[in-house]
């Protein structure tokens, strides 16, 4: 009998302990599942079950400065380095060799490094709604359109500030910015009560805007990604144009896309039965 319901544990990967959630067979096939901002790992709700029902491994932390896992003090502490070397020691941890691994938003960056740089312990690549880091600078610089869209980023590079606001009135400002930038019943009411107390822990928020801090510091992932890599895109995603989609797939050597026209930057929840019967079949081809 797989066994849906979901198993929390702490484990320790590398230098930090990270929160992580897991379901399905342990014999099974293991698939890790990336959150962006400013989610954690309930972001993945909808797909866990579908997963761990079909026979998977599933694999869901929260990402280093989020929600319960360990918050390193320092913006040097989320270079992407730092957060692709808590992928393959999370898998190390758990004695896993391969895995098929799925990323949303930031989460997708982190999956876009790990296809430049771990291609032998990936056996298939899922990217929602995130672009190929080296392709967002360069179309930011040649979108102005994708530039404004981008602004909030410019903002998070001020220090204590962008705490102080999005903190404010019970994380009122971030709660309203998952709601205004999704489709109607995305996120329930329920579920923003745990959004509001994984942002209110201590540090939580300065860690999780330490990720965009450090682009600053990003490497040039120079490599093109020969992982079998299937790009899904929410068309109607406000902080992010379908030029990036294009511009992401161009570096894989083997990639597909899929869009929904009517889903913006939250697809996964959506569209999730969509979702889960796309990613079911390319990770079972």
């Amino acid at each position: 009998m797989i066994s849906l319901v979901p198993e929390n544990q702490f484990v320790k990967a590398g230098s930090i302990r990270l929160h992580v959630v897991q379901a399905g067979p342990a014999g099974g096939k293991p698939v890790m599942l990336l959150h962006g901002f400013p989610d954690f790992w309930i972001g993945w709700r909808r797909q866990i079950d579908a997963l761990a029902s079909a026979g998977y491994r599933v694999i869901v932390p929260d990402q280093r400065g989020y929600n319960t896992s360990d918050k390193p003090k320092g913006i040097r502490e989320y270079t992407l380095p730092k957060l692709l070397g808590d992928v393959a020691a999370l898998a190390d941890a758990l004695g896993i060799g391969r895995f098929h691994l799925v990323g949303h938003d930031w989460g997708g960056i982190v999956a876009w490094a790990a296809g430049a740089n771990l291609p032998h312990r990936l056996d298939k690549l899922v990217i929602l709604n995130a672009p190929h880091p080296d392709v967002l600078f360069a179309h930011a610089l040649r979108s102005p359109t994708q530039f404004l869209r981008s602004s909030y980023a410019v903002f998070f590079q001020i220090p204590l500030l962008p705490e102080a606001v999005l903190g404010a009135r019970h994380s009122a400002l971030l709660a309203r910015a998952l709601r205004g930038s999704s489709r109607g019943g995305a996120f329930e009411e329920g579920e923003m009560a745990e959004y509001r107390q994984a942002w209110e822990r201590p540090g939580a928020l300065t860690s999780m805007l330490n990720w965009y801090r450090a682009l600053r510091f990003r490497p040039s992932l120079a490599t093109r990604i020969t992982t079998p890599t299937l790009v899904i895109w929410g068309m109607q995603d406000r902080a992010l144009e379908f030029g990036l989609a294009r511009r992401s797939l161009g570096l894989c050597n083997d990639g597909r896309l899929q869009t929904f026209e009517k889903a913006t930057h939250w697809v996964q929840r959506e569209e999730g039965s969509a979702v889960n019967g796309s990613l079911l079949a390319f990770l079972d081809s």
